[in-house]
């Protein structure tokens, strides 16, 4: 597990596939975060619970900065399998980083915190995208409960047009994920990839076999 974890890990932090998975999902292709401008973040955080220290751990995060200020703090999840509870354990991740600037002194910007959810899955993700999907809420309650979405992105339905906006080896994925179900022995197109190593180690977790 913690060998598959790492591997899950690897190309997503290197900082030119991170800021291009996010300008192309969030960004449309339009060069908003650029690679320099990013800083890794521990993927650990720490919360208490029945008087003891639990720890959480996202995929990959990086905060987004213009010179010493923080501007946001992204977050990835990946996800292979249909998730019904992903609303509630995107919430506790996005919880924990606002959690974490309480800790800041008062002087310093909050910033937001932003999770994509890369969902790989050839199943279409029909399960709740909202906090209130989530739950059994008596009428009564709800003009009291507050929503939370997740910004998931099925992954093998993007549209070439999608996929034409990544410019890392990230596209070289999408494109293989998005066509391998529609062309039979899709082996995926001839660009070059430039992370050799964790491209191909990727790949394996996320498709359970060597390419």
């Amino acid at each position: 597990m913690a060998e598959k974890d790492i591997s899950e890990k690897t190309l997503e932090s290197h900082n030119d596939v991170f800021a291009d998975i996010v300008n192309g999902l969030l960004f449309r292709g339009e060069q908003i975060v650029r690679e320099d401008e990013l800083e890794a973040e521990s993927e650990h955080s720490m919360y208490k619970a029945d008087g003891k220290l639990h720890e959480m751990e996202r995929d990959v995060a990086k905060y987004w900065k213009n010179g010493k200020i923080r501007i946001a703090l992204f977050g990835f999840e990946n996800q292979t399998a249909v998730d019904s509870d992903m609303p509630l354990r995107v919430l506790n991740y996005d919880g924990g980083a606002y959690r974490n600037q309480l800790n800041q002194t008062e002087n310093e910007k909050r910033y937001p915190v932003i999770t994509l959810v890369l969902y790989f899955g050839d199943a279409v993700w029909n399960k709740p995208k909202t906090l209130l999907g989530c739950l059994d809420i008596p009428d009564a309650l709800k003009p009291f409960v507050s929503d939370y979405r997740i910004n998931l992105f099925e992954i093998c339905r993007l549209t070439d047009e999608e996929i034409s906006r990544f410019k890392s080896d990230f596209k070289i994925i999408a494109d293989y994920f998005a066509k391998r179900k529609k062309i039979p022995g899709y082996r995926g197109t001839s660009d070059t990839i430039k992370h050799v190593d964790e491209f191909f180690k990727l790949m394996k977790v996320l498709t359970n076999r060597d390419l």
